[in-house]
């Protein structure tokens, strides 16, 4: 990857900003019902598409199944944001405020924001509970936002990028779903395009700096931010919308080989460019490998 200066990329992301930047509160009309018939998510990229699960859902419950998995995704969606939030602005406390870099991440956390109250938002509308990630997950990430410094903050904050990106990408194309979906996915992919483009260029920078013995260990760090993803992307708890338990749809989500392919598709650009960084290896592999992103 060749990298050019902080400098002038912050300042091309800054004017992008300035030029295609959103409201929700304006673009979306929060008022307009939600569709009877129409799905929230691709039904193919439903965790129990193609199972026998799914087969003895009726059409109205593998909507609301759908309905739930999206809830699921933005709850884990702004508890990243809000961590990102935090990384950004510790880095922001150390930088030169006159300096384009540091304010292109100050325009970052102010997209960060609004995407958390649209996603918030949407929750809401769609009638569905925040699903939160369990009490070990949420220390660590609490960790992580006071603690994570150099290849493993912007890694972390990639993986998590760009999963919901390849995700929302499609969903935005995909005229069959809901309005609503498709306007919150635009708007997510468009301003997110400049959040990747800045911390893939920021990690690797941060790689080359750093020595053999930082990266071994933010290899683990990062291995266990792609577990978390992969295996929390879909809270086992929204199985419970269409009377599934919850340990019943999780076990068949994992093994359900429509659904590990579409992990691994949403995953696989973010995973390519870790493994040119040398950023995937070692004893966090096992984790990788359970997180179904391999």
């Amino acid at each position: 990857m060749v990298l050019s200066d902080r400098s002038p990329t912050a300042t091309r992301l800054l004017r992008s900003s300035a030029s295609h930047s959103y409201d929700p509160e304006v673009e979306i009309d929060w008022d307009a019902p939600l569709l009877p018939d129409a799905f929230f998510a691709p039904e193919h990229r439903s965790s129990l598409y193609g199972t026998p699960l799914w087969d003895g859902l009726t059409p109205e419950q593998r909507r609301t199944l759908t309905k739930h998995e999206v809830a699921s995704i933005a709850s884990l969606g702004v508890w990243f944001e809000t961590i990102l939030m935090q990384l950004l602005l510790r880095e922001y406390y150390r930088q030169d405020p006159t300096a384009p870099h540091a304010q292109y991440a100050l325009t970052e956390v102010a997209d960060e924001c609004r995407h958390s109250v649209m996603f918030g938002r949407m929750i809401e509308k769609l009638g569905c509970p925040v699903y939160r990630v369990g009490a070990f997950d949420n220390g660590l990430g609490k960790w992580i936002a006071a603690t994570a410094t150099g290849p493993r903050m912007y890694a972390a904050i990639l993986i998590a990028e760009e999963i919901l990106d390849s995700l929302q990408r499609e969903a935005a194309a995909d005229e069959s779903l809901q309005p609503l979906v498709r306007m919150v996915s635009r708007i997510h992919v468009i301003e997110e395009a400049r959040h990747v483009r800045y911390a893939r260029e920021e990690l690797a920078r941060q790689v080359r700096a750093a020595g053999r013995s930082r990266l071994a260990h933010d290899r683990i760090i990062i291995a266990r931010a792609a577990y978390l993803t992969g295996r929390r992307l879909i809270s086992p708890e929204v199985y419970r919308s269409v009377g599934i338990d919850p340990r019943v749809g999780a076990r068949a989500a994992r093994e359900n080989p429509y659904f590990r392919e579409t992990m691994r598709w949403a995953g696989e650009k973010v995973v390519a460019f870790l493994k040119d960084l040398d950023l995937i290896g070692g004893p966090g592999m096992a984790l990788w490998r359970r997180s179904g992103l391999l």
